[in-house]
């Protein structure tokens, strides 16, 4: 069985013959440049150049031979930046160095032990009109330039690799997108004071998501096992917008944006959402979401046995092969295998389940964790040989 036959398989909730894995195949499932070079160190491969397949979070691409190694099941896809704007990064602010990308937010990050890039600028804070909206200079989500060489990197990794394949987005969700634009005290404000603003820059968002999703789905779409989209909706305990807001504002659109991805393409739909999402999984499956990512086992309600026992038969499981915020970096070897073999016995059973940590592996985790995680894997993630 190939990679692609497996990936596909499990999505289908069937068992294939194991568990297909993911490490770096979307810019949530990868892992962070201060780590990666002791991974590459400890398993003995040599140095390379180092590739950032995200700047903000510093996260790389994770090259062939470690994926070799790892048995990595899953290959990314990846729009390019629109030909129009280029990255400048600037050291002129003091103790910072810093950028705006093509929507005009502005990030830093600390000259001294910066481990990324936090957001300080959002253009589109304070009171706004429609007018406001419609006269910013938004990206151009059709740009020929996003979409150079992608059939063929998707063909390759499709039929010669016979990997599964993953499609990277436009952005950010339409959420996170609204809120980075805007500044969170004014995004969260808007839910309570400024629906109408609200909604209307949603649905700017959506509407250049689908031109971007129409054309990349038209060069790529029957190569692509998945799709990624995003919204962060919740936090350590809870949500951070209420469901019934979430209900009412956004999951109508939502299910429009998946919706139209479904009627162009036979791909899933991975949807990242961090935190305590449980009270709106239901919503998520109702809309259209295939697989959630990365299923913070550790945030509240997110128990991996009562998550697979509850929606396993509706929903794939894409991450959740481990507890990082209290073992992947913080445990010992012991722990961190026993934590993994943990979560395959939990999520793993009637397919529904692709291992990747739970969100980027941070620069703080030790090599021998790592390998642990697949190490445990390889033992455990089989059913049938």
């Amino acid at each position: 069985m190939n990679s692609r036959e497996r990936l596909e398989m499990t999505l289908n909730h069937q068992e294939p013959d194991y568990v297909p894995s993911d490490l770096g195949a979307t810019v949530l499932t990868s892992i962070s440049q201060f780590s990666y070079g002791k991974l590459r160190k400890a398993l003995g491969l040599p140095k390379v150049d180092v590739r950032l397949s995200d700047l903000v979070q510093q996260i790389v691409v994770v090259d062939d031979d470690v994926r070799d190694i790892f048995k990595v099941d899953v290959r990314d896809v990846a729009p390019r930046s629109s030909a129009t704007f280029r990255i400048e990064i600037k050291d002129d602010m003091p103790a910072y160095k810093y950028f705006y990308d093509e929507w005009g937010i502005g990030w830093k990050m600390p000259k001294d032990g910066g481990l990324y890039y936090d957001m300080f600028h959002h253009p589109l804070r304070g009171d706004i009109t429609k007018a406001d909206i419609n006269q910013y200079p938004w990206p151009d989500p059709t740009d020929p330039a996003r979409f150079v060489g992608l059939r063929e990197r998707a063909r390759h990794a499709a039929e010669v690799e016979q990997q599964g394949v993953i499609l990277g987005g436009l952005s950010a969700g339409i959420m996170e997108m609204a809120a980075w634009m805007r500044g969170f005290e004014d995004y969260f404000s808007d839910f309570g004071d400024n629906v109408e603003i609200l909604e209307y820059f949603l649905d700017k968002i959506v509407d250049m998501k689908m031109a971007y999703w129409e054309k990349a789905l038209a060069e790529v779409g029957d190569y692509v096992s998945a799709v990624v989209e995003a919204d962060d909706m919740a936090g350590q305990n809870d949500m951070l917008v209420s469901p019934r807001m979430y209900r009412k504002i956004v999951k109508p659109r939502h299910k429009k944006l998946f919706d139209f991805i479904k009627s162009r393409s036979r791909a899933k739909v991975f949807f990242h959402s961090c935190g305590s999402v449980r009270k709106v999984i239901p919503d998520f499956i109702d809309a259209g979401v295939d697989a959630l990512n990365p299923v913070q086992v550790s945030a509240a309600g997110m128990d991996s046995a009562e998550l697979k026992r509850e929606f396993g038969n509706d929903i794939t499981f894409w991450g959740g092969a481990v507890d990082t915020q209290n073992v992947l970096g913080k445990g010992t070897v012991q722990d961190v295998k026993d934590d993994v073999r943990r979560r395959i016995e939990d999520l793993a059973p009637g397919g529904g389940f692709v291992f990747a940590a739970v969100h980027n592996i941070q620069g703080n985790v030790p090599p021998e964790n790592i390998i642990a995680m697949w190490d445990t894997l390889r033992e455990y993630g089989v059913y049938r040989k």
